[in-house]
């Protein structure tokens, strides 16, 4: 497939778009927001991608147009996700490089169904695959269970994980450490928001901090030296209580927007009784 082919028409119109300006106004910027956000000089930027510092401060300042291989090879120093570094291509006057195909799209069949295996085969334990800003993509029949009997609203299309997890009226009250698991939550998104630059996580955290967090239950069953290791997620059921970890899995190679932003979410069991209580729900 011809490069840019996939790319949404809107990217490509702004690339044609008469008169625009590119690098002059745009790129620089851009550039400039993305260095400081990773923390690095100018400098060290300049050595890191084998250009001159004195050419590096002329592009930010836009002085000087970027070639689209110097555009690509500074996005990769600065670690730029896959969008926005067609966002710096367009700055800079260039078409976009990666495609921005729907992950319903028949190319993507492959690694959908890579998707799929990877959630159906992690059963009885729970399994979902999100996108950028936690919405629901898939999730196997485990979880499927676990997010049910929350408020209609919250399982209305698009579904956000997050807040069907943290909202009152979601699983927040069957959360038996909200507190903890809260605090864990937005502190990883917090780190996604400041390494992605993304104004939708930053409208999710502050929604997800206006929730009451509650008061955190007694410890279970050996939480207190499960906590060396990861932060569980206590969830009640009927007469009992799930000790859940976590793990997550994204694509490591993706040259498509979609795909690079999936992330797989898979729990485990955080102890024998756990294991035991999702194997009776899986075989109920």
């Amino acid at each position: 497939m011809a490069r840019g082919e996939a790319i949404t028409s809107e990217v490509v119109a702004a690339t044609r778009r008469p008169g625009r300006i590119g690098a002059m106004t745009d790129f620089g910027p851009l550039l400039k927001e993305w260095r400081q956000r990773r923390r690095i000089s100018q400098l060290d930027l300049a050595l890191e991608a084998e250009v001159s510092q004195r050419h590096l401060s002329f592009v930010e300042s836009g002085r000087s147009r970027p070639s689209r291989e110097m555009v690509l090879r500074l996005a990769e120093r600065l670690a730029v996700p896959l969008r926005a570094r067609n966002a710096l291509l367009v700055a800079a006057g260039h078409a976009p490089e990666f495609g921005e195909r729907g992950l319903e799209d028949p190319a993507l069949a492959p690694a959908m169904e890579a998707v799929r295996l990877i959630l159906d085969g992690h059963a009885p334990w729970p399994a979902l695959a999100v996108d950028r800003h936690w919405n629901l993509v898939a999730a196997n029949a485990t979880a499927g269970r676990l997010m049910a009997g929350v408020a209609p609203a919250l399982v209305a299309p698009p579904v956000n994980v997050l807040r069907l997890s943290l909202h009152p009226q979601g699983l927040a009250p069957r959360i038996a450490n909200l507190r903890a698991w809260k605090t864990h939550v937005l502190d990883r998104l917090r780190r996604d928001a400041e390494a992605s630059g993304d104004a939708g996580l930053e409208a999710l955290i502050a929604e997800i901090a206006r929730y009451p967090a509650g008061t955190d239950a007694p410890p279970g069953r050996e939480d207190r030296a499960r906590a060396l290791i990861a932060t569980p997620l206590r969830l009640r059921v009927p007469g009992d209580e799930l000790s859940l970890i976590s793990t997550t899995t994204v694509f490591g190679t993706a040259t498509e927007v979609m795909l690079a932003e999936l992330t797989l979410e898979t729990f485990f069991p955080a102890d024998a009784e756990s294991a035991a209580m999702l194997r009776a729900m899986a075989a109920a």
